[in-house]
């Protein structure tokens, strides 16, 4: 049997998701920026697919500018923006897409940085974010909505209003919840919001970044006028089609598959607990109030067998990623960990689940960790 619960990483494009981009590689395959007949069918194509992701976001379609994923849309608004606010506000838990863009920013003397405090799990400090706000009115709050490691969850809307209470623009990488939570975006004081397609069951290399109408960002890049000359260089156009049809399909199914995911994840803690001696979850991750139902991030107890955990796993047909390993593969603990204060003696898996998983499936990884641990 193999099994993935590597979900938080990348998700299993739909079959729906390839049959929609199929006719983009083979037929409409014009540049949407030329004026004949096959560029203008695809340039009718994206402004459709743009109105589309809008829609379901409530967002209106010009406040959604084409991306190669998060990572560039993280980069877009913050490098835009950043400079003219000149004060960012932001966690030592945040993705190194915004953490190392914010540090670049800092030392080019283009923002002034306030790290905020944590709680224990690993929770946003209000109280510290209030304060920061008092001493800074009208700076860049950076937050992301869902942890990508542990799974904590941004109380969104408190710090939306706290945010427009003190003139902040808020900016929030959503990349793992977007597709999983629904979102109105024209009720929330959001400034900026970043998303990727492949992780709600679209295509890898593209996303989109939200930008709330009226905001003006300095371009990152020269030499195009694509996406408002913010996101340069010819549209993915079969990506953004991929796109769009995942996040429609993710809408049409959200309440079965969060109350399927939520049961997934509720089931694998009491299973590992109920079978593996001295296991920790970190962060918010057991509290389905505080985190996203998708990930569950678990440190077992200091075992000969932790280093090759999942060597021996992945062996198995069991496909997991370690949270304390860096995007190379080397042996430097995760920042997200660390700022958490984890024991290093201990291995941490992050499962993170999706629609496809099942039951059957994680009582089968659980009997793969007991023969390790017990």
């Amino acid at each position: 049997m193999r099994v993935y619960l590597d979900n938080a990483a990348t998700t299993a494009p739909y079959p729906e998701v390839f049959e929609a981009m199929k006719p983009y590689f083979t037929e409409v395959y014009g540049n949407p920026s030329s004026t004949h007949a096959i560029g203008r069918k695809a340039r009718v194509a994206i402004e459709q697919a743009r109105r589309s992701i809008a829609g379901h976001i409530g967002a209106s379609a010009n406040e959604i500018i084409f991306t190669s994923g998060g990572t560039e849309a993280d980069n877009i608004f913050l490098q835009g923006m950043a400079p003219a606010v000149g004060h960012i506000i932001s966690s030592p838990l945040e993705h190194p897409a915004v953490l190392q863009t914010i540090a670049a920013l800092a030392k080019s003397n283009l923002a002034d940085v306030s790290w905020l405090d944590l709680e224990k799990n690993g929770q946003i400090s209000i109280d510290s974010l209030k304060k920061e706000l008092s001493s800074h009115p009208a700076s860049l709050v950076a937050l992301m909505h869902g942890n990508n490691e542990v799974g904590n969850l941004l109380p969104l809307e408190e710090v939306s209003i706290l945010c427009k209470e003190n003139n902040a623009h808020f900016f929030t990488d959503a990349v793992q919840t977007i597709g999983h939570y629904a979102f109105d975006l024209h009720t929330m004081n959001v400034t900026g919001l970043a998303a990727s397609a492949h992780k709600f069951h679209g295509p890898k290399g593209v996303g989109f970044l939200y930008l709330k109408q009226g905001i003006k960002l300095s371009s990152v890049y020269k030499g195009g006028e694509q996406e408002r000359g913010l996101s340069i260089g010819t549209e993915n156009v079969a990506g953004i089609i991929g796109m769009s049809k995942a996040l429609e399909i993710c809408h049409s199914r959200m309440n079965k598959q969060q109350q399927h995911i939520s049961l997934l994840k509720k089931t694998m803690m009491q299973l590992l607990q109920d079978s593996i001696p001295g296991i920790i979850f970190n962060g918010t991750s057991a509290n389905l109030d505080k985190s996203i139902n998708t990930v569950l991030s678990v440190s077992f107890a200091e075992h000969d067998e932790n280093e090759m955990l999942l060597f021996n796993l992945d062996l198995a047909n069991i496909s997991v990623s370690a949270g304390s390993a860096c995007a190379s593969g080397a042996t430097k603990e995760s920042h997200v960990l660390g700022a958490l204060g984890h024991d290093k003696r201990r291995a941490t898996v992050r499962f993170s689940f999706s629609e496809s998983n099942t039951v059957e499936e994680l009582i089968h990884v659980v009997d793969k960790l007991r023969e390790i641990f017990v």
